[in-house]
């Protein structure tokens, strides 16, 4: 997940084709009613909740909502979204095409990184090339190669080795090319009508000369041309990071307060009580503990918004018993056997929505008639017979459970999905607890490399939306070797559907391509949607203009504190 990636992490078409409807400010109990800063600045230094990133700070190496949260603090890419998923230019200047394969991207002049360094072509294209070669290792270098969710630029294959022994045939894309300094093309291996908008995400934004030098060393201290900065020694992994206003910054999301200290925290209810006590000015999400009275508690200045946000469970498909034949028989029992309508609304209190497919309502050419999606309905009698068809194929034995952090609010949930399943089914389930999120990645990427870890089975996973279409669910999670695809699931009629659409020259024509793509994500279930998240989240007294976005994320820049 980019559970972020998002991550970095939200938009739409210039023209408007993806705009996203209803998702404006943050605030009151069900709608939005704070609006952003139309001006002004503070000095006043804004408290917000974070996590521990995964990794150092590089965006080509960072698919998670801890450090994708960071990086769009401290960096500026081609484009940026506003709370509503438009997408406006930002370094750019224009992004045109006559075919929809041959970009040229010009940039504005005068930008700068906060050390001084200029902002040129060559910036976006050596970040772009490092993010791609396989030898760096980089978790967003599908974004570079899969026309499902990426931007598949002309000799992506050169700069992958053939084998861990080996080294690539090139360390850069052919289909990248400097211009001058403020202008660059770039050639795809097949027509993108969405390329302005899927730039907008993390894994786009440029790098000054110095990361290449030691970009392990760069990711612990990063450089950007962002709206903010990380003070001097200003991470200390595990308790915060603190970030302090860029004034060289020419764009349109100034810094409009003091700075922004984001506190790792390991506890959502911890983090909740520190929002309430004055402690904390900024919450992006409430925990499961504080759904039935965040509301209450904390009056107009809650915020329960529509939300791009997906959750479930992904089972590996090397799993024992889930492959094969019985593999769709026992994941379609397990689907039947979750009663989401209760949980919904006993352990969330009205702000989830149970799963119709397998992208969020916000997101143009959602649909809840999708073919096969009546496996998603509780039926504990259908979730027996399949079980018991699978049993006789390969008896069960053991527990089924799901791995989740702790640190994230979801043993409520989890413990409630598993419960649903054992009383359906009559077998043991239970939750895998984690402490802390960056150690159950750490488990999920060793997994999907084949290598044993303390997984015993299915794990939590979801997806924030990096920006407002239904191939970004699709394709970052299920297309064939995608960067989030933790599950290794690989189908060759869904990936060719998603290419397909990727490539309609209408937005409907695309959605059909998408929703004939989801029947075949019906049969195989590699994950099983529980539910769409709402934006949850609040801020306390000593804060104003706070506005959430259409992916769940503050728009921090815009807060302002006396």
């Amino acid at each position: 997940m980019k559970i972020r990636r998002s991550a970095g992490l939200l938009a739409t078409i210039t023209a408007g084709a993806l705009l996203l409807a209803a998702c404006s400010s943050g605030g009151s109990s069900s709608s939005s009613s704070t609006t952003a800063a139309s001006g002004g600045t503070s000095t006043g230094i804004v408290t917000a909740w974070g996590s521990e990133p995964e990794n150092p700070l590089i965006p080509t190496n960072t698919n998670e909502t801890g450090g994708g949260t960071i990086l769009t603090q401290i960096f500026a890419g081609l484009v940026y979204y506003d709370a509503k998923g438009k997408t406006h230019n930002e370094v750019a200047d224009s992004i045109t095409s006559s075919d929809n394969t041959n970009w040229t991207i010009k940039l504005k002049s005068g930008w700068k990184f906060t050390n001084g360094e200029p902002v040129t072509a060559k910036s976006f294209v050596d970040a772009w090339n490092y993010g791609a070669v396989s030898t760096n290792a980089q978790l967003n270098s599908g974004w570079f190669q899969d026309p499902s969710y990426g931007i598949p630029i002309v000799g992506y294959d050169d700069t992958q080795a053939a084998d861990a022994s080996s080294q690539p045939k090139a360390t850069t894309m052919s289909g990248l090319k400097v211009v001058d300094d403020t202008t660059f093309t770039v050639q795809l291996t097949t027509p993108l009508s969405d390329f302005p908008v899927r730039i907008g995400y993390s894994a786009f934004f440029p790098l000054p000369s110095v990361a290449f030098k030691d970009m392990k060393a760069f990711g612990e201290n990063p450089i950007g041309n962002g709206p903010y900065k990380v003070a001097d020694n200003g991470w200390t992994h595990n308790v915060d990071i603190k970030l302090v206003p860029n004034t060289d910054f020419t764009g349109d999301r100034k810094a409009r307060n003091g700075g922004l200290d984001i506190k790792f925290y390991t506890s959502q209810d911890t983090a909740y009580n520190d929002l309430l006590a004055g402690q904390l000015d900024v919450l992006q999400t409430v925990p499961s503990s504080a759904l039935g009275t965040f509301q209450n508690d904390l009056g107009s200045n809650a915020v329960n918004i529509p939300g791009a946000v997906w959750q479930g469970f992904t089972i590996p498909q090397n799993l024992a018993h889930f492959t094969g034949a019985e593999g769709q028989l026992r994941r379609a029992a397990l689907s039947h056997a979750i009663d989401r309508d209760t949980i919904t609304k006993t352990i969330f209190h009205g702000t989830r929505t149970p799963a119709t497919d397998f992208t969020s309502p916000v997101i143009p050419g959602w649909s809840d008639k999708i073919d096969g999606s009546d496996v998603l309905k509780y039926d504990p009698a259908a979730a027996k017979k399949l079980w018991a068809q699978a049993d006789a194929m390969s008896p069960w034995s053991g527990s089924f459970t799901i791995a989740y952090n702790a640190d994230g609010g979801h043993q409520a949930w989890v413990d409630a999905v598993t419960n649903s399943i054992k009383n359906a089914l009559g077998i043991d389930a239970a939750g895998q607890p984690y402490p802390v999120f960056k150690d159950l990645r750490t488990d999920i990427n060793a997994n999907k490399k084949g290598k044993k870890t303390g997984l015993t089975g299915a794990f939590r996973s979801g997806w924030q939306g990096d920006y407002p279409g239904a191939l970004d669910f699709l394709g970052a999670m299920w297309a064939t070797g995608a960067g989030s695809n933790d599950g290794s699931y690989s189908n060759p009629q869904f990936d060719a559907l998603l290419s397909k659409g990727a490539q309609e020259k209408s937005l409907d024509d695309a959605n059909k391509d998408f929703a004939q793509a989801q029947t075949i994500l019906f049969k195989d279930l590699p994950s099983i949607p529980l539910w769409y998240s709402n934006s949850t989240g609040g801020f306390a007294k000593t804060v104003k203009n706070v506005e959430f976005g259409w992916d769940g994320v503050p728009l921090y820049y815009a807060v302002t504190k006396s």
